[in-house]
């Protein structure tokens, strides 16, 4: 089987060969550390992907966030960028949104918004809708077809961002505004979801109909460490509407699976993704509330997808501790519908030789004998 058949078979709980060797990258200081430590093919960047080794498939996560160099599905502003303070230790930017961001130039750490582009009012969204155009100048890049024709010939397992009904308005308007929007103007609210909807399924309908993909990702991030940033009823009024058109839109789309994403604690939103037409849940972060993929499949069933659920801060404590936590894991995982892998990025405390013990502890459990040189 390649990457791509095995995914297909995996998540359609028929016969598969083997699990895919997979993680979800790591923090860039792991990266420094891990260079250090020997692996010298890594590449220093500030994105949290890969990389790559020698014992793993190739990346699923590869090509997911620009869609593959198809489609553009970021809000596009009408700003020039500009640095409007810096010091030794931050700078503070502001975006072609009008986002005032401060960044700070020590370690890793996400930027503190001072200012968000999106208010909630009429006015601020009848300036920010225009952003939002699946039909302006650089949606598509030129030569995009092609592009398209021969990301179908691949073996590799692809994704594209299938879009985000909470995740980027949070990034636009910030976590507060957000969270007293659907009560202070549901009107305004259900105007800002239909048209975010809208503009993700008349962008990628035309990628669509020219190639393939093994499922689409939707980036929430809207759960923390006690539960969900959503009621179940904000939920149920105003995301499941809009959530079933763009799921049924996909599927009719020839799109078999959906993803959804969210790390934190997402028990009180799983089964209403479900209910959305959502096919696969990620990270299962487990956290210090200890989520369970085993518990999950018990309580869901086959209905339930998974991708992750496994603790990422189990590594660093040894093969035993390894063994015992991915021994947990392995009869629903060979059973279909779960692909374990570390529930996010892997942080510096953990060394290179401690992820390549990870590495072969995993293969052991699942019984992967052969060796798995990357698909191109």
């Amino acid at each position: 089987m390649n990457d791509r058949e095995r995914f297909h078979a995996i998540m359609s709980y028929e016969s598969f060969d083997r699990l895919p060797v997979w993680f979800f990258g790591t923090w860039k200081e792991t990266k420094e550390r891990w260079k250090k430590e020997g692996l010298s093919s890594i590449e220093i960047t500030n994105g949290s992907g890969g990389p790559q080794l020698p014992e793993m498939d190739a990346d699923w996560e590869s090509g997911k966030w620009n869609i593959h160099g198809l489609a553009n599905p970021n809000a596009i502003g009408d700003l020039a960028h500009a640095v409007l303070e810096e010091t030794a230790d931050y700078r503070i930017e502001r975006d072609s949104l009008g986002t005032v961001r401060k960044i700070g130039k020590h370690g890793s750490s996400i930027p503190h918004t001072l200012e968000y582009p999106l208010k909630p009012t009429w006015e601020s969204w009848e300036r920010f809708r225009s952003f939002l155009d699946a039909d302006a100048a650089g949606r598509r890049p030129e030569g995009w077809e092609a592009k398209a024709a021969e990301l179908d010939k691949r073996e590799r397992v692809a994704a594209f961002t299938a879009g985000s009904l909470f995740g980027r308005l949070r990034d636009w308007m910030g976590v507060e505004e957000l969270s007293y929007l659907p009560y202070d103007d549901p009107e305004l609210f259900e105007a800002i979801l239909d048209h975010e909807a809208g503009f993700y399924m008349s962008l990628f309908e035309p990628m669509l109909r020219a190639t393939h993909f093994e499922f689409g990702y939707f980036f929430e991030d809207c759960c923390f460490k006690n539960g969900p940033l959503i009621s179940p009823e904000i939920y149920k009024r105003f995301y499941d509407p809009r959530y079933r058109r763009m799921t049924e839109f996909y599927h009719d789309m020839g799109v078999p699976f959906l993803l959804m994403d969210s790390d934190g604690k997402v028990d009180e939103l799983l089964p209403l993704w479900l209910d959305s037409g959502i096919d696969i849940v990620f990270p299962i972060e487990v956290g210090t509330w200890n989520a369970d993929p085993v518990a999950l499949r018990k309580q869901y069933g086959k209905r339930l997808r998974m991708m992750g659920g496994v603790d990422k801060h189990v590594i660093p404590h040894g093969e035993k501790a390894i063994r015992s936590h991915l021994m947990h894991r392995r009869d629903i995982a060979m059973e279909g519908g779960y692909i374990p892998f570390p529930d996010h990025r892997i942080p510096p405390d953990c060394s290179l030789e401690q992820f390549r013990t990870y590495l072969r502890v995993f293969r052991e459990v699942f019984e992967i004998e052969e060796p798995v040189p990357a698909c191109a």
